[in-house]
């Protein structure tokens, strides 16, 4: 801890809980002291205010003045309640640096104490009773909220009308199978919400806010848009199904409305209409009717229970039912197919939508008190009770009720009868005849109505059918609006931002509550639901496999921040679970299956391009980070071999957006191929720069990714810029992706720059050979530098019209000029002659020394780009006249072998001409500023007069390096000559030895060879090692 000097508190200001004393120390003088200043010989330094960060206190723990503060759940929260200002834990800076007396910093600030236990005293919830509070929202446990949510939204018409059938067609115990298959993926998906959901807190938003928030933005937003449309059609689906059965209430009793499917249409948007109104009424009236419909679904059941037990009605045994019989039961327990639906499969594709509905209680997530403790409690209770209704109601019903009955009571006969077949014939009913003509209108295997026959009083189950469709209709209704707010909030699509807002103290969606309404009510008017309900189906089962699919992929990345409180869940489960799905979406309907497919790809290829700007930390990330260094790593054990080289670029652009041409350059061949590093040197001390250094990265690399450049940004804080770029070669890159290119810009009016940064330039070159590093320097004839303001960073080096007058900060940034993020990434983007077509030009390689090869293969990967593809590359050699065509057909052959595919070769037998002699005097009066003119002095004379000034060149330099400062006058002549309207010129670069060569001749010399040249000029030097090979192995 970070120690603070000060005596004893007064009791009256500490606060005792268990081993630790805690207190904020307050100045007592009002409006004298602020938090931070001390008392008389008090506080949390000596005698004046501290400047810490904005939030921090001093107080008192274990028996000591310390900045530092126990554990608490403010520090980890990402909202703070305002004036919250003290629940900030200090910076680093705050308890690592020096505190030094700032006034300036005084205020006043209040802070509750702290709590041993490290929570708050009092959360949201708690502190909603006090006066001036906003009014608190409803909020429900997870009996109310989750569990009977889920049983009410699981349960369905298909229990009450077509599970008496399917128990007929499949047996009991083909019955329970296709039960218990549908529940293991219920199950599984279950246990993978539950892992999820108690990952952190869940907010509003449910199955949408799950799967975005675990797998990314791309398949949470499709997901997300498609069960919202889901939900909303499925309230149509439900609220058909009563309207259908009041229909055929009506029906019976001869009461039509107007028409048999208009009454369905009429009915359906008065229920639909009512249930909005529920749903509008709030959250509290909308789970008081759910309670209802919850009571009414149980009392049916408990009807149908009883009336299995009471002995059958001579009329109830005309249709089948005798009770519980073990005859009966062993019969009904093996199958008998009939009709065209008859098979497994297919009875498993009718029965598995009346397992689903699981995430009923999960989407109204932001309705709970506790998510991470409801979803999972609920969930799971409401499958399993719910499973044990399928399995006894399968059960009870397959050991009262024959398969085939007549109905006719006409069909009794005296028991043990010769012409009687059947089981039924030992009950003394007679249903052969119908039976095998398969024209009985009764029993398991002919009549839906069989649970409200052996009920005890048939309109209760009739009033369960209504019960468990209104439940289900209204469950949708409220989840469609609560998950369709919550992707509306993340604008990830555009035109639904409207149907986001929320209004009063729960945030009711209510604009999503109307678009809800006129889609059911549209589907309802279409009364042809037969079409969309395989699709809807599968929609909800493309949300369980990505729920499915989202814990396996959090489990399988082991991040650090994938630990979730519910531990009872498997990774492998998981993976099965989402394989299963997708296999049940086509068992269920291939055709919709692929309709689904397509649309989830639609909506993820447009997120996918839209790229938006949210960072949920999701699974994705976790992946990439996971693929990169598996990768990374594999890769460092991978031997080098010359096929596979690639041109790792170190850039040093300093500020990527002040010279963009560079950028541009490097990220055109370098794109999809290799690596680029972009470097800068941030000069000055390192305390004064570190600041600048964290608030600039971001910004920076936000630029390269809206100019769609792949590449690092990286920087460096370093007293001068040799050192600086030093610190770069040698440490940047990873493993085997590491730089093996120097690519800077060209140092304009060097011969008015300071000397030392003149000297650091050539340095940096020296030392880029030293480490084995190719080189690319790069000239364009109106500079590099596009910076208009003085901002961060100024880098000497780089600087394009430098004059020591006019940057008297010496390379350093001017204060206050540290660059905002955010303006890096908005500002205008530069246009560069890379970003444009190029058209039939020319690219010229004067390929003069033998580098390796690297002087043709980075114009060889710029002409393998689209706006480069046209131009035609000519090769120069240098040559004897009276060999020219031995030599051109040489080299022709050598580059034919490295397949480059450049056919234009050209010999230069003039390049050791002497040039023009103007162009000769020209190269001499640039070098007289730092000639010695040391005249016939000997060489210890000669080395005390470059004492401090190494950069000077001495009479003895200039004679040695005469024929080699001539070839550059001469080769600058030549380049004026053949490629004056190229679009590109790229040159093998000069290299001056160390020690041998004062920087400021070999700068003239590059000066030289590249002035006045229109286009763009490259001047490359590999290390000597080879690039370039003919061979396949």
């Amino acid at each position: 801890m970070a120690e603070l000097p000060g005596p004893e508190l007064p009791p009256t200001l500490s606060r005792c809980s268990g081993r630790f004393t805690i207190s904020t120390l307050l100045g007592t003088e009002e409006g004298a002291r602020g938090p931070y200043a001390a008392a008389e010989g008090t506080g949390c330094d000596s005698a004046h205010p501290t400047q810490l960060s904005g939030s921090t206190l001093c107080t008192r723990t274990f028996g000591y003045n310390t900045v530092d503060v126990v554990p608490a759940y403010e520090h980890y929260a990402n909202t703070k309640g305002v004036g919250d200002a003290g629940k900030a834990r200090p910076s680093l800076a705050d308890l690592h640096s020096i505190l030094k007396p700032d006034p300036g910093h005084l205020q006043v600030l209040v802070s509750e104490p702290q709590h041993s236990n490290g929570l708050p005293e009092a959360g949201p919830e708690e502190a909603a009773g006090e006066p001036g509070k906003a009014p608190e929202p409803v909020r429900f446990g997870w009996v109310k909220g989750v569990m009977i949510r889920c049983m009410l939204n699981i349960w369905g018409v298909i229990l009450y009308l077509r599970l008496p059938w399917i128990t007929a067609q499949a047996g009991i115990a083909l019955t329970w199978l296709i039960i218990l298959m549908s529940v293991t993926v219920t199950t599984i998906t279950g246990l993978s919400i539950s892992a999820i959901s108690t990952n952190g807190k869940v907010k509003s938003g449910g199955t949408y806010f799950l799967i975005s928030r675990s797998l990314g933005p791309e398949l949470g937003g499709s997901i997300g848009l498609i069960f919202a449309f889901a939900n909303a059609v499925a309230v149509a689906m439900h609220t058909v199904g009563f309207a259908e059965t009041v229909r055929d209430l009506l029906q019976e009793h001869n009461s039509l409305i107007v028409d048999p499917t208009n009454d369905i249409r009429i009915i359906g948007v008065v229920t639909v209409t009512v249930l909005l109104g529920i749903s509008l009424a709030g959250m509290e009236w909308e789970a008081k009717a759910q309670i209802l419909f919850f009571l009414v679904i149980l009392v049916s059941f408990i009807n149908y229970l009883v009336g299995t037990v009471i002995p059958a009605t001579t009329e109830k045994q005309a249709k089948g039912f005798f009770s519980y019989r073990a005859d009966i039961f062993a019969q009904n327990f093996v199958p008998n197919w009939r009709g065209p639906e008859g098979s497994f499969f297919g009875l498993f594709s009718i029965f598995f939508p009346s397992a689903t509905g699981i995430l009923a209680g999960a989407n109204i997530s932001g309705d709970l008190k506790d998510p991470a403790v409801a979803i999972p409690k609920g969930t799971l209770m409401a499958i399993f009770w719910t499973t044990v209704s399928y399995l006894v109601l399968s059960a009870t019903i397959g050991a009262c009720v024959v398969r085939d009955a007549s109905g006719s009571l006409n069909d009794s006969v005296a028991v043990g009868s010769p012409d009687c077949e059947g089981l039924a014939c030992g009950y003394g009913w007679n249903f052969t005849a119908c039976a095998q003509r398969q024209s009985c209108r009764y029993g398991l295997s002919n009549y839906y109505q069989s649970m409200s026959m052996v009920s005890g009083f048939g309109p209760l189950i009739t009033a369960g059918i209504f019960g468990a469709t209104l439940s289900s209709a209204l469950a949708c209704l409220v989840s469609a609006p609560k998950v369709f707010q919550c992707l509306c909030r993340d604008q990830l699509y555009p035109l639904i931002g409207f149907f986001g807002k929320g209004y009063g103290k729960n945030s009711e969606p209510i604009r999503g509550y109307m678009l809800t309404y006129v889609i059911a009510v549209g589907f309802i008017l279409i009364a042809e639901l037969n079409a969309i309900a395989p699709i809807i189906s599968n929609f909800f089962l493309c949300s369980y496999a990505l729920i499915n699919f989202s814990c396996f992929h959090a489990s399988i990345t082991n991040s650090p921040g994938w630990r979730p409180s519910f531990r009872y869940y498997s990774k492998w489960a998981a993976l099965f679970g989402a394989a299963v799905s997708v296999v049940i979406m086509f068992l269920l309907t291939w055709w919709a299956a692929l309709i689904a497919f397509g649309v989830v790809i639609f909506l993820l290829g447009y997120v996918l391009y839209k790229k938006p700007d949210v960072n949920w930390g999701s699974s994705m990330q976790a992946s990439s980070y996971n693929m990169a260094l598996n990768y990374s790593v594999g890769l460092s054990e991978v031997d080098e071999h010359i096929k596979n080289y690639r041109p790792q670029c170190l850039v040093l652009t300093g500020p990527p957006n002040f010279r963009p041409a560079l950028v541009d350059f490097v990220g055109t061949f370098t794109k999809n191929l290799s690596l680029m590093l972009c470097g800068n040197v941030l000069i000055g001390p390192r305390k004064q720069k570190m600041p600048e250094s964290r608030l600039t990265a971001h910004g920076h690399t936000k630029w390269l990714t809206k100019r769609k450049i792949k590449a690092f940004y990286t920087d460096v804080v370093a007293e001068d810029l040799r050192s600086g770029v030093q610190m770069l070669i040698q440490a940047a890159g990873l493993g085997k992706m590491r730089p093996n290119i120097l690519v800077l810009g060209y140092k304009r009016n060097w011969w008015k720059a300071s000397p030392q940064s003149l000297e650091d330039y050539v340095g940096i070159l020296h030392d880029a050979f030293d480490f084995k590093y190719g080189v690319c320097l790069m000239r364009m004839k109106d500079g590099l530098n596009v910076s208009r303001v003085m901002q961060a960073h100024v880098n000497p080096t780089f600087e394009a019209l430098q004059r020591p007058e006019e940057n008297g900060t010496g390379g350093r940034a001017a204060p206050g000029t540290a660059a905002d993020p955010a303006a890096l990434a908005s500002e205008q983007q530069a246009s560069t002659i890379f970003q444009s077509e190029q058209g039939k030009k020319t690219i010229d390689i004067y390929w003069l020394f033998d580098d390796g090869g690297l002087t043709l293969l980075i114009p060889y990967l710029l002409g393998r780009k689209k706006r480069w593809g046209k131009c035609k590359i000519r090769v120069f050699v240098g040559g004897q006249i009276n060999r020219m065509d031995e030599e051109r057909k040489a080299i022709v052959s050598l580059l034919s072998k490295f397949r480059l595919g450049f056919h234009e070769v050209h010999i230069l037998p003039d390049i050791n001409q002497k040039p023009w002699p103007e162009h000769v005097k020209r190269f001499d009066d640039l070098i007289a500023p730092f000639r010695l003119n040391d005249g016939f002095k000997d060489e210890a004379a000669v080395n005390e007069m470059r004492q401090g000034c190494p950069w000077k060149i001495s009479d003895e330099e200039v004679d040695k390096n005469r024929a080699k400062s001539l070839r550059q006058v001469r080769l600058n002549e030549i380049l004026l000559d053949y490629s004056r309207d190229a679009a590109l010129i790229a040159i093998t670069l000069p290299i001056g030895r160390k020690g041998r060569c004062p920087s400021s001749l070999y700068m003239a010399w590059l000066e030289t060879l590249s002035r006045d040249l229109r286009p763009p000029i490259i001047l490359t030097r590999g290390n000597q090692e080879n690039v370039l090979t003919f061979y396949c192995q």
